[in-house]
């Protein structure tokens, strides 16, 4: 969304205007969780809409009952992965220092678990790895 916006000569972006990139992230998700709620398959999303929440949290901007509860419904298990420093670039789609991303990646974490959802950190390691993991992991809470 953010380097879509930026491309755009009028683009909203988070860190100038917040609330309007709020509410057009919260149109695109919820079209996204309700083409992903017609499959029959399992459906991964990099970002959901209880990360508006976060955002919004972390911008001083209240979060209305309406983002609260579009940020429902979503499997109960979400899955994150801790910032690690030696992968970590500052490039302009995410302008945060690493500190300012560990930061964030603690209030997506209070946000999902007061919206109800469990968090599991996902373990570093090879891609196949973490996909193992994953896949075990989701058998396990299915």
């Amino acid at each position: 969304m953010i380097r879509e916006q930026a491309a755009l000569p009028d683009g909203v972006l988070p860190w100038t205007d917040l609330p309007r990139f709020a509410a057009l992230c919260l149109t695109v998700m919820g079209e996204q969780r309700a083409e992903a709620q017609q499959s029959t398959t399992l459906a991964f999303v990099d970002r959901a809409i209880g990360d508006i929440c976060a955002y919004l949290t972390i911008g001083g901007v209240p979060v209305s009952e309406a983002y609260q509860a579009a940020a429902k419904g979503y499997h109960g298990t979400v899955l994150c992965c801790m910032p690690r420093a030696e992968i970590y670039v500052q490039d302009d789609e995410r302008p945060h220092s690493f500190e300012e991303a560990l930061q964030i990646h603690q209030q997506l974490v209070s946000t999902y678990q007061a919206l109800g959802y469990v968090v599991v950190e996902v373990p570093w390691g090879t891609v196949a790895e973490r996909v193992d993991w994953v896949v075990a992991c989701l058998t396990e809470t299915a």
